[in-house]
């Protein structure tokens, strides 16, 4: 379990702190937890950007103005059109108090069924676990080398410890689909007889006309 330490500064609440935060290139934030009062603060864009976009458990200390904070980011907010950070909330970890979070997939090796020309959909991309603090994985790694044409992995396949899922036993992580076949149209296969009878004639005329 890794933290990423992030600077952040306070600030005002308000739509007008709120615009000037992001005119200055800093994202507005807020930090909760069980056992203290949300606070308000700033940090910047590229750094948080840089988390976002992360494969790993987004694991943040957040450092501001001489306190520091273990936490998680728990929710993002993005522009519709551009897809930039626009607000993130940060959860407080709390050591021994279960958290729910989302965990990314890493999946490891080439499916027996992908080189026999099979299609590999990865359905899942992280899952939402709960867990202790100490218990957070970085990212659960799935070993997907052995998956056949047709084969899948679900949730109930998957087992680590002192994490639970909280999803489905029924649900897809990832499968192998077998290889896409385009059948061509009845009207199409038609036209394709149709076009190989009329070379075939026309081959049947030309000797014709030769053997004369």
């Amino acid at each position: 379990m890794e933290f990423t330490t992030l600077e952040a500064t306070s600030r005002a609440t308000g739509k007008r702190a709120v615009k000037d935060a992001r005119l200055q290139g800093e994202v507005p934030c807020v930090l909760y937890g069980h056992h203290i009062d949300p606070l308000a603060f700033k940090m910047d864009a590229r750094y948080l950007e840089k988390l976002v976009r992360s494969h790993e458990t987004p694991l943040v200390k957040i450092d501001l103005e001489g306190n520091s904070w273990d936490c998680i980011l728990k929710d993002v907010d993005f522009h519709p059109v551009d897809d930039n950070v626009l607000h993130a909330d940060f959860q407080v970890l709390q050591a021994g108090e279960k958290i729910n979070l989302a965990v990314p997939f890493r999946f490891e090796g080439t499916p027996v069924g992908q080189v026999e020309g099979g299609n590999t959909q990865h359905v899942m991309t992280e899952v939402e676990i709960t867990c202790l603090p100490k218990d957070i994985p970085s990212h659960l790694i799935v070993d997907i080398s052995g998956l056949d044409i047709g084969d899948a992995i679900h949730i109930g396949d998957l087992s680590f410890d002192d994490i639970e899922f909280q999803a489905s036993d029924s649900q897809t992580v990832v499968m192998v689909h077998a290889p896409r076949v385009i059948a061509l149209p009845e009207d199409e296969e038609a036209l394709e007889e149709g076009e190989e009878g009329a070379e075939e004639g026309d081959e049947e005329a030309t000797e014709e006309t030769e053997e004369e």
